[in-house]
């Protein structure tokens, strides 16, 4: 399903992937559960060799699949050279420990697989951070596994980040170093919350979404700037902003993580200071995957995601990204089902006027009508004044000018700083209207 790692130097996991259906999870969305969860495993730099769905009302509490099932597994480990067990579930530290003790094999679940990917893609100092410390947390009950002699060098999913020291730890030097990495954090955050106030006068924009629907080659076709964007789940773990700019108005874009199906908990509680730009928006912009065949699926995990994250009421906007990959007949069927929503193609630039467009009406959403009457030496005012609002009526009263504008509330914080700064005797007069 996709393409293998070609390079001589990397030799790929062997993964065989498990999953349950039942009266919960029907058979076919069981079954494209275990696609993404094969995605999953080709991010992380593993082949998945065959997938297994077993029709249980509830997983065993011991080994997840039960006796017979696990016996299976340990039969095809052995037949088709297996290197891992990878499950599209969290497991408790009880059935790993009773799969690894029968099948004799590396067992990952779905948490930890996903920090593994995240250990593999963070590269600043804040994202590493961040990604050790769900790390640690995930590990604390899961000491005790029988491969845990693995050494970093040997590498191998799910052995990335920590490493082995960390797993030999006992759990009094753990809960050292978790309470270090959080005092770490916290200073980052500081500094975030700095370079935040410094642009706070911005209306600010995030795009948010299930990991792989485009975000970042969106950001790039409206910014033209050249942020990471591949064809892999998580691709961005750091926020990135940008200045951006619509008709008149200055504003901030920011790209975030991507948001998955059962997102670890720790992950999302580490990334706070990361997923802050998202909180502190004014916009939301909730980019899907028009070619996905789980789209309702995606946009319930992204809402309940935010929800989780105490993200409620701000505007927002469905777009409908990559409608080069479908056809026109599933279009009209998702603008009958999604009214509001824009469709977009970020690769070849398609729907983009229209999506910008959209953006601009929800800004003006928030527009103020004022009347001010502004001093000649205070002239600079009345040049931003032009860049940036709806100049609805212009006079000259003696050397002064009168403005009646249209202006968007963080913009006229800025205006009034603007005015403030300038050194002059003069006043200026202000009437609400």
């Amino acid at each position: 399903m996709f393409e293998e790692i070609r390079n001589s130097d990397v030799v790929q996991e062997r993964a065989l992937l498990v999953g349950v259906y039942g009266p919960e999870t029907p058979r076919l969305q069981a079954e494209e559960y275990l696609d993404e969860l094969e995605l999953l495993t080709y991010t992380a730099g593993g082949k998945t060799i065959n997938k297994i769905l077993q029709n249980r009302t509830h997983p065993d509490p011991s080994s997840y699949v039960g006796s017979g099932k696990l016996r299976e597994l340990k039969r095809r480990t052995g037949e088709q050279q297996i290197d891992t067990l990878i499950f599209d579930d969290d497991l408790s530290p009880t059935q790993i420990r009773n799969i690894e003790k029968e099948t004799k094999t590396k067992v990952l679940d779905r948490s930890g697989l996903i920090l593994d990917i995240f250990a593999s893609r963070a590269k600043t100092a804040a994202a590493k951070t961040q990604v050790e410390l769900a790390q640690l947390q995930y590990l604390l009950p899961r000491l005790t596994r029988f491969w845990s002699h693995l050494s970093r060098q040997q590498g191998g999913i799910g052995t990335r980040g920590p490493g082995e020291s960390q797993i030999e730890m006992d759990r009094r030097m753990i809960d050292k170093r978790i309470a270090r990495l959080k005092e770490k954090l916290e200073k980052l955050d500081q500094q975030r919350q700095t370079q935040r106030k410094g642009r706070s006068n911005l209306t600010r924009i995030s795009l948010v979404g299930y990991t792989n629907a485009g975000k970042s080659t969106l950001m790039n076709a409206l910014t033209d700037t050249k942020v990471l964007a591949e064809n892999r789940l998580f691709a961005t773990l750091d926020s990135t902003v940008r200045q951006y700019q619509v008709a008149n108005y200055d504003m901030l874009l920011s790209d975030t993580v991507g948001f998955i199906r059962k997102l670890p908990h720790d992950l999302i509680e580490s990334f706070k200071s990361t997923l802050d730009e998202v909180r502190e928006c004014d916009i939301l912009l909730h980019v899907v995957d028009a070619s996905s065949r789980m789209i309702e699926d995606y946009i319930e995990v992204v809402n309940d995601t935010l929800e989780d994250m105490g993200v409620n009421g701000k505007k927002s906007l469905l777009v409908f990204n990559k409608v080069d990959c479908i056809d026109s007949q599933r279009i009209k069927e998702l603008k009958r089902a999604y009214s509001d929503a824009v469709f977009t193609s970020a690769e070849r630039g398609i729907g983009l006027g229209k999506l910008e467009n959209r953006i601009k009406e929800l800004v003006e959403e928030d527009f103020v009508t004022k009347t001010m009457t502004i001093p000649a030496a205070k002239y600079e005012g009345v040049a931003f004044l032009h860049r940036v609002a709806n100049i609805l009526e212009k006079k000259y009263v003696g050397s002064d000018i009168k403005l009646t504008f249209s202006i968007a509330k963080p913009d006229f914080m800025r205006l009034q700083t603007m005015l403030e700064k300038i050194d002059t005797p003069d006043s200026v007069y202000l009437n609400e209207s």
